[in-house]
């Protein structure tokens, strides 16, 4: 492709990375304008809002979260730190010369539409021109923080500001979000708080990390695949079987089917649970100085109300008006293709309920082929036109995804892979399998 056809991406994070690789592959000219010093997105805890904590694994097994061509290393255990998760996402750069492409401490300070695709001026006072623009600058950067009535006189901060076990040494902690972070920080602070609380406003279903003693994801991929409503019915007598009724442990029942929401992968909290380390507690009615009244009526005095409680969606260096908003989220063909706009692509600006790394690929690699086949003209820019303009699949699996905005645009994961499958058959792409990538190593980069 020419010059005048190269791209730009923003961010040099996971998503980063991985088109860094596929437009590699498709010999397409582009920049990564990354804000930090380095790569590895918020797995860096030394870049400026990351919500990575010190006791931070990954939720998906090694074996399933890997970029294709690039296992995680065997030493690695099942669930990698994230230390490990950075150093190897780092490697993987290195041993793809994808480093040469990232314009680092130089971040992306506005993108606007031209007539021939986008003019983005970066942080250093620069301004270039691009035929397109890739948003892959991932979405954990903005907390949400809930409010409630009364005045609470202790400290109160988003978990994206917890780093350490230390921080709660000898006072009374309360987290608030039963989301993975949540729970591990829960979990932290049974272990170095005075006293420990969790708040939940409904039931969840916690799913062991190991079944049989393999990681849950692997045992899932590996076995038979059946139908979404069996599945469903075999996973949760399986986890009743393992954990009993969470009403044991003083938590509400779940009130959704398994999967419903996203997976809660965590062993420990049900452990400090019955041990009495951590107290569950209903919905925060109000505060009242350091006195916390719950929706039960009971109430407990703390030093720290820590919220797990998520993180706005937002592209700042972008005008909304360019993409479709919908519960907070991006409306994208797919979550990556800009319906209206051909030069404007996004890719993590999802979730799912698998490992992301492979998918990112994937991903990663229908963007390119699009990018090029568009570039190129003629009937195979017109079938990826048509497709983006009027596909509208259903990407949920069969699964009844709750009504929050958190779901609004959630995907099953092997419903998403057989749509992607199907639509590369449509346009005469074929299937990244393993190998593909291999040809573009250049080193033997290998994660500590």
């Amino acid at each position: 492709m020419a010059e005048e056809q190269r791209v730009c991406v923003v961010g040099g994070g996971p998503a980063g990375l991985a088109l860094a690789r596929a437009l590699t592959a498709q010999r397409i000219p582009f920049d990564v304008f990354e804000r930090h010093n380095d790569t590895g997105g918020l797995w860096d805890q030394t870049n400026p809002g990351s919500p990575v904590y010190d006791s931070a694994h990954f939720i998906s097994s090694k074996t399933q979260s890997h970029y294709h061509d690039f296992p995680m290393p065997e030493s690695y255990p099942d669930y990698p730190s994230h230390r490990q998760i950075l150093a190897y996402m780092r490697s993987f750069a290195d041993a793809f010369g994808l480093r040469e492409h990232i314009h680092f401490n130089t971040g992306v300070s506005r993108a606007t539409r031209t007539s021939a695709g986008w003019r983005v001026e970066t942080t250093d006072g620069k301004a270039q021109d691009y035929s397109a623009l890739i948003c892959a600058s991932g979405t954990n950067w903005h907390p949400v923080m809930p409010t409630y009535p009364g005045t609470f006189t202790g400290e109160m901060r988003h978990s994206n500001t917890y780093r350490s076990i230390s921080e709660f040494a000898g006072k009374r902690v309360l987290v608030v979000g039963a989301g993975n972070s949540g729970v591990d920080i829960a979990c932290d602070a049974a272990q170095g708080a005075a006293f420990a609380a969790i708040s939940m406003r409904r039931g969840y279903h916690f799913i062991p990390k190991h079944i049989f003693g393999i990681p849950s994801d692997e045992f899932a991929a590996s076995g038979p695949h059946l139908p979404m409503w069996l599945t469903q019915r075999v996973f949760a007598w399986m986890i009743r079987l393992i954990h009993g009724k969470p009403s044991r442990f003083g938590l509400k029942e779940p009130d959704h089917k398994l999967f419903e929401t996203h997976p809660i992968l965590n062993t420990q909290l049900l452990h400090y649970l019955a041990h009495g380390d951590i107290t569950p507690k209903p919905d925060i009615a109000r505060f009242d100085g350091k006195m916390v009244h719950f929706t039960d009526g009971s109430s407990e005095t703390f030093d720290i109300v820590l919220c797990a409680t998520g993180f706005t969606w937002s592209i700042p260096y972008l005008d909304p008006k360019h993409i479709a908003w919908k519960s907070g989220r991006p409306d994208l063909y797919m979550n990556l293709f800009s319906r209206t706009d051909p030069a404007l692509y996004a890719l993590g600006f999802m979730e799912t309920n698998g490992g992301a790394y492979k998918l990112f690929d994937e991903m990663a690699d229908f963007i390119a082929r699009a990018i090029k086949a568009r570039t190129e003209g003629g009937a195979a820019a017109d079938t990826v036109n048509t497709l983006i303009a009027n596909d509208r699949p259903d990407l949920s699996g069969g699964i009844n995804f709750v009504g929050s905005a958190r779901h609004s645009t959630y995907v099953e994961i092997s419903a998403y892979r057989h749509h992607m499958q199907r639509s590369r058959k449509k346009l005469g792409w074929p299937e990244l399998k393993p190998g593909v990538f291999a040809p573009l190593r250049r080193v033997d980069a290998k994660a500590g």
